[in-house]
């Protein structure tokens, strides 16, 4: 412990100016965020110190950064539509965040290894279309964001509600994204350690006080910038803080929405350690399971005290490690500036104009789903493509728990499918045959194994060839020992290859052929056969 102690004291030189970065970067996150999420934006704030401050503290990585994560905003934005207030939102939050300490205890660190990339991405790409759509009444200065269900005529509506300096405000922050992304590319060095969604925030905030100053009547509203509560004592500041409304407990959507929550932030955290993990300089390895608890400690106190769900956030952490932070206490720091600031500068914060936000978060939301993605996936072939766009399509159709399990569901089809084609290769040269069975060979295969068994023509020279099998499934192998018996009955000279080093579950029968008397050009033209074919279907 004071060996640790002593680390954290060195590296503070390194950790104190990281700190700064990850705040100027999380800081109009939070806002971003809660604004999307349709939830007030101290709600963001609140999460946003939870996930530096506590999650910081608890857990087991170095360099990774805890906050409210835009891959959340659709959920959330979804059940604040279902439930009957924000306060009933946040039991879910806190029911979350029990949901994921038990998956800590359970070590369930390991979930984000079954779930296929593809599936993934897809979830990811879904909720960046969503955070397109959803932020572009702001965009557009329209105070009122598209909720399902409402969006032809919202869409009317904002279309001659708009205003020109949230367009002009909007639309040049999202040009100046792209136009930094280059920049920062091309350049590369200290460019890379400024702050994208700093520059945007500042850059909105110029344009609507330089109209302030020069065209007062055009420049923005309050009603359309952040407006965050001012306190003017320490107990009016603490008021400020949302409880749950314990009543709705029993509500069916809060518990629909504390597993969909617990589910998601789970996977992203667990994707972004390992991102996270990737980048340390140091190579450490975080425990994922702790990691969980961590995170399940931190969402259980934002629920508690008003806050939006947490994640490991790939955007901060990346942030964090880039500006040269060495230990987690960067992301205490971060946590504790965010405090700070709302609690002595909130007035600040009230220049910031909406569409500012917007356009952070829509250019977020291209990222997710670019189209390049879809290109990408497209060349990996149909058992990567289709998940992808299934997992999208019904992610919009419906909601994101059920296109995620859906697009698993259609991702393991592929996989069997895969191990269904690939088990099994079976050549045959006039009447000389030979099965070779390899990898996992599973009751799914039998009917085809049987039906190629049952069309051998009498007179023939079966080689059966289990040496690249890693497991057969023992109702094939009866069946296999059932047609080597019975052979001999239509003249028909059966031999079993296996690998003694394996037990893939053969007993001592070796079909009625002496050992290895099967015709041996026909093992040759088989074996060339076999490399051709298998050349094919590795292409395909």
């Amino acid at each position: 412990m004071i060996n640790r102690s002593q680390s954290y004291i060195r590296s503070f030189t390194s950790d104190f100016p990281a700190a700064v970065v990850v705040y100027l970067v999380a800081l109009p996150l939070c806002l971003g965020i809660a604004l999307g999420s349709e939830t007030p934006l101290f709600s963001g704030i609140i999460a946003g110190i939870v996930g530096g401050v506590v999650i910081g503290a608890l857990s087991g990585s170095q360099l990774s950064v805890s906050g409210p994560a835009a891959g959340l905003t659709a959920i959330v934005a979804g059940a604040m539509a279902l439930l009957p207030s924000f306060e009933a939102f946040l039991v879910s939050v806190v029911l979350c965040g029990a949901f994921q300490i038990i998956l800590g205890f359970c070590k369930a660190g390991v979930i984000g290894d079954y779930i296929p990339k593809s599936v993934i991405k897809g979830m990811l790409a879904a909720i960046g279309l969503i955070l397109i759509m959803k932020q572009l009444p702001y965009l557009l200065g329209y105070d009122a964001a598209l909720v399902g269900g409402e969006t032809a005529s919202a869409i009317g509506a904002f279309l001659r509600a708009f205003t020109p300096v949230a367009v002009v405000i909007g639309v040049v922050c999202i040009a100046f994204q792209f136009y930094w992304e280059g920049l920062a590319t091309k350049r590369g060095g200290w460019l890379k350690l400024v702050p994208a969604p700093l520059l945007v925030v500042l850059l909105g905030v110029g344009i609507n006080q330089l109209m302030v100053a020069q065209f007062p009547a055009y420049a923005l509203s309050q009603a359309h910038m952040v407006t965050i509560p001012v306190a003017t004592s320490a107990s009016e500041f603490f008021g400020f803080f949302t409880f749950p409304d314990w009543s709705v407990f029993t509500n069916k959507q809060v518990w629909m929405t504390a597993v969909t929550l617990a589910l998601v932030a789970s996977i992203e955290t667990l994707l972004g350690i390992e991102a996270v993990d990737n980048l340390d300089p140091q190579k450490r390895i975080s425990p994922t399971n702790r990691e969980l608890k961590a995170q399940g400690v931190g969402n259980l106190l934002s629920g508690l005290i008003g806050g939006l769900p947490l994640t490991s956030v790939i955007v901060r952490s990346s942030a964090n490690v880039h500006a040269g932070a060495k230990t987690k206490m960067s992301a205490i720091y971060h946590g504790l500036f965010l405090l700070l600031s709302v609690a002595f500068f909130p007035q600040l914060l009230a220049y910031i104009p909406f569409s500012a936000l917007a356009a952070i978060l829509i250019y977020t939301g291209y990222k997710l789903a670019k189209p390049s993605l879809f290109k990408e996936y497209y060349k990996k072939g149909w058992d990567q493509f289709i998940p992808l766009v299934a997992t999208v399509v019904i992610i919009l159709l419906t909601d994101l728990l059920v296109g995620v399990l859906a697009g698993l569901a259609i991702g393991l089809f592929f996989s069997a499918r895969s191990n269904y084609q690939t088990a099994v290769f079976i050549v045959n040269d006039n009447r000389n045959f030979l099965i070779r069975l390899r990898k996992d060979v599973s009751i799914l295969n039998k009917r085809g194994i049987k039906a190629k068994l049952d069309s051998i023509p009498e007179g023939s020279n079966v080689l059966i060839d289990s040496t690249r099998a890693d497991f057969i499934d023992r109702d094939i192998v009866e069946m296999i020992e059932e047609f080597a018996r019975n052979a001999a009955k239509n003249n028909i000279r059966v031999e079993i290859k296996k690998n003694h080093t394996k037990d893939a579950g053969f007993g001592t029968l070796n079909g009625n052929a002496a050992n290895g008397t099967i015709a041996k050009e026909y093992v040759a033209q088989a074996a060339r056969s076999t490399a051709n074919d298998e050349q094919s279907s590795a292409k395909n």
